[in-house]
């Protein structure tokens, strides 16, 4: 495994790692992708066993989280759209440098499965494939009444909070609070929960309207005892996805939102045989 720094134009730093597999050079690579407060170097087990069945793998950092540097501030205007516009295509184009022959996989885990399906209908036809894995909409409406109206509402909370600190002080509020973050991009994420909608702060496309279009195979993992993700929440995103072709897996291990990560050999297996069916 090494790592390669990125520097974004704001200055940040975003590092991708790069997990060789021993087999043949056009082996496929899986580019792992995040969930919001989530470092990259928690995905290595899960990298390192999609490496031993044969498959290349590569995790990025979301911008200001793991070792991306620096950390959110107040001056930090960076959201949805610049990650899926700016950071994605750096970092896959890191990816093709050092595996020019694989063909590239995206798997998106929570927020990164959102931005994965916004970055796969920006570029359309360059992947061969996308897996969304404990990923959904945070729409309150696909969680239940029980768990969907305090979603609702700390959604809101969380955005203001966010517009008065000029960050989302996620550190100061420990578990579950998915670390600091970009007052903008917590923003675009209250917006998503409250409406239901891909509305991006400075969306360069209608993204509701281009992920209908998209035509490429999808896999869809959800886990049980999953309730950050649970499968109202998945379906109300592959439901913005209707021309793709949809295989939809389960978990019956009761791993929870992340615990899949630190236990791979379910969701690895789930995906080799999915790239190799």
């Amino acid at each position: 495994m090494h790592t390669v720094p990125i520097q974004m134009p704001d200055g940040s730093t975003v590092p991708v790692s790069l997990f060789p597999a021993d087999g043949p050079d056009d082996a496929p690579v899986v580019v792992i992708m995040p969930g919001l407060g989530i470092p990259g170097g928690y995905y290595r087990l899960f990298a390192e066993a999609l490496v031993a069945r044969g498959f290349h793998a590569a995790v990025g950092d979301l911008r200001g989280q793991g070792d991306s540097v620096p950390k959110p501030s107040s001056a930090s205007k960076y959201g949805y759209q610049e990650l899926v516009s700016v950071d994605f295509p750096a970092i896959f184009e890191v990816v093709r440098e050092q595996f020019p022959a694989a063909t590239p996989y995206l798997l998106g885990h929570s927020m990164g499965g959102q931005l994965g399906s916004m970055y796969a209908a920006r570029i359309r036809g360059r992947l061969a494939g996308l897996i969304l894995v404990a990923s959904g909409s945070p729409y309150h409406r696909g969680f239940g009444t029980v768990r969907g109206v305090p979603l609702l509402f700390g959604a809101a909370a969380m955005a203001l909070t966010s517009s008065v600190a000029g960050f989302w002080p996620g550190d100061r509020v420990g578990v579950g609070g998915f670390g600091r973050q970009s007052r903008v991009l917590i923003e675009d994420w209250s917006r998503f929960a409250r409406t239901g909608l891909i509305e991006p702060s400075g969306a360069d496309m209608d993204y509701e309207e281009r992920m209908g279009r998209l035509k490429l195979p999808v896999l869809t993992i959800t886990i049980e005892g999953d309730e950050v993700a649970p499968p109202g929440s998945m379906k109300n995103l592959v439901d913005k996805l209707p021309n793709a072709d949809v295989t939809a897996e389960h978990v019956a291990e009761s791993l929870g939102h992340n615990g899949w990560i630190r236990n791979p050999t379910a969701v690895a297996d789930l995906v080799s045989s999915w790239i190799h069916r």
